[in-house]
């Protein structure tokens, strides 16, 4: 009886697949390196004439095929693609007319091309051609927020030429809950560094505590990470304290998630916090989608906004003052960029944090140059400059007033807008880029100025990719620090009044809910920034 029923189940399933299915079509796709022919792995989306989204697969049983699949319709947000080993990849198609586009991380050109497929199979190479090579100037990306399988980040990694990513393999969303106990992740942590090749590698041991529920109720504080740390945490928070002490003695590095969760400008006090995301888990490949969400900017910030609420350029403009808030506060925040992809439409390392390392690579050296500041983000154009001779996140100890030189270029595979110097959080010098076009089809702009520091400051800059579509693709290098004898780094009154009314707000709206410990945390941050509040300008 059993082997009746089943001879019959299979009829039905050849007869629906027979009858219901359209006919398809193989196409067989190949990507190679333009210059040197060698296959590349990359990132890969098919779409039909119709509008629909298709996968590929790899045709190498050597190789390996990651698909991604998310779909945000409220806000046109579609992140639909297979990210490919170096290996020929194949799709089983419908008869018709498709989009390929191919890309690989930052550095190459991506291709888009159209191809039909017909009742015999189509074999078609694609060739992405470089615009710079970042690792032969010494210069190493990673994505320090990730939300991607640990079984498939060594394909991601190598699609998107990320040299260091750091997946959240421990994360906890409820108030004083061990990360061991409540993991939301699924899968061991090795505990170990996974090295994909020399120059491509896998932090796994890093932690996430995001918080929504306090004891048994919906109370967003919101999420800070951990990375690089050597054992598992079983502590929760709040308070944080513990989990500082014990990320300072494993040489991990405290990263601020969203600037604008409820209880992030109190860490950033009393952490006090590593790193800052200039390019967060907000700022995607697709649209932009997020108009309003969690704390809102200050008056003085003037955000750009539309009908829908901010812009995407207000969103990154949002970012990039709240963090010079704090730099002028002097809080030395070094910048970082994370996708969490895996949660969001956008793929791993869109956003991505670049750290030099002129004597080759090591994930040791990275970490260092990381918590240094001796970078730049970027979520297009590549930045390199250096203060007299210096590179970014140098400080200027004991140094005199006076006369400083900016020099060094900005590059992008599309013509750049506008190149900003930013001094203690506002824009003291736009430079016109010049936008020389590079033999590899690229364009380049000189930075070449002089600036009259007489205080102690910061020193960054900036630049913003020309996109008829106001689509706003950046970089932003790491802060250099001028510490000028008896002239202290002095805060505007609006930024810091700006921390100050935050941190107050999270008291009032927390005080009934956090333990005592956590609430004096607070009040330590509130009174850090009463004391800086004294010397504004």
């Amino acid at each position: 009886m059993y082997t009746q029923l089943l001879s019959i189940g299979i009829a039905v399933l050849f007869a629906a697949s027979t009858l219901g299915e359209e006919p398809k079509t193989r196409l067989r796709g190949e990507v190679d390196d333009a210059a040197t022919g060698k296959p590349l792995a990359a990132r890969v989306y098919i779409q039909g004439a119709d509008g629909k989204w298709h996968h590929a697969r790899t045709a190498d049983p050597r190789g390996s095929a990651v698909n991604y699949d998310k779909n945000r319709p409220e806000s046109k947000s579609v992140e639909i693609h297979t990210t490919l080993s170096a290996h020929p990849f194949v799709a089983d198609l419908p008869p018709g007319t498709y989009t390929i586009t191919i890309e690989r991380g930052k550095e190459y050109h991506p291709i888009t091309q159209q191809v039909k497929v017909g009742a015999e199979p189509v074999t078609q190479k694609f060739e992405l051609r470089r615009w710079i090579d970042m690792a032969a100037r010494g210069w190493y990306s990673g994505d320090t927020h990730v939300h991607r399988l640990l079984s498939e980040t060594p394909n991601l990694i190598a699609a998107e030429d990320i040299n260091v990513a750091f997946p959240l393999l421990h994360w906890v969303q409820d108030a004083f809950t061990s990360p061991i106990k409540k993991n939301l992740v699924f899968g061991d942590d090795p505990g170990r560094l996974i090295e994909v090749d020399p120059t491509h590698v896998i932090w796994p041991r890093n932690t996430e505590y995001e918080i929504f529920v306090v004891g048994n109720q919906r109370h967003t504080l919101g999420a800070f990470f951990v990375i690089n740390h050597k054992t598992p945490f079983e502590e929760g928070v709040p308070p944080v304290a513990p989990i500082v002490r014990k990320t300072r003695r494993e040489g991990g590095l405290i990263e601020m998630d969203k600037h604008n969760w409820p209880w992030s400008m109190a860490l950033a006090a009393i952490m006090p916090i590593d790193l800052f995301e200039l390019s967060n888990n907000h700022i995607w490949r697709t649209e932009f989608a997020f108009r309003g969400y969690g704390e809102q900017p200050a008056e003085y910030m003037k955000i750009e906004r539309d009908a829908k609420g901010w812009t995407e350029w207000g969103w990154i403009d949002f970012g990039f003052q709240n963090y010079y808030a704090l730099l002028d506060c002097g809080l030395r925040l070094r910048p970082t960029a994370g996708t969490a992809s895996g949660v969001h439409p956008v793929p791993l390392g869109f956003g991505r944090v670049y750290v030099n390392l002129p004597d080759g690579f090591s994930y040791e050296k990275w970490v260092k140059g990381l918590n240094e500041g001796c970078s730049f983000v970027t979520t297009g154009p590549m930045l390199f400059v250096q203060l007299n001779g210096q590179q970014p996140g140098h400080i200027f100890k004991g140094a005199k007033a006076g006369e400083f030189r900016l020099t060094g270029s900005a590059m992008s595979a599309v013509p750049l807008q506008r190149i900003e110097v930013v001094i203690n959080g506002e824009v003291a010098r736009t430079i016109k880029p010049e936008n020389r076009k590079t033999k590899e089809a690229a364009f380049e702009s000189a930075i070449d100025a002089k600036l009259q520091i007489d205080d102690s400051s910061w020193v960054a800059v900036r630049c913003f990719e020309d996109h008829a579509n106001k689509r706003m693709r950046f970089a932003h290098c790491g802060p250099f620090h001028i510490e000028v004898a008896g002239e202290p780094l002095r805060p505007r009154k609006a930024e810091v009044d700006y921390l100050i009314s935050r941190v107050e707000e999270q008291i009032r709206r927390s005080a009934e809910l956090l333990p005592r410990e956590a609430i004096d945390e607070y009040r330590e941050a509130l009174r850090i920034y009463r004391e800086i509040a004294k010397t504004a300008r």
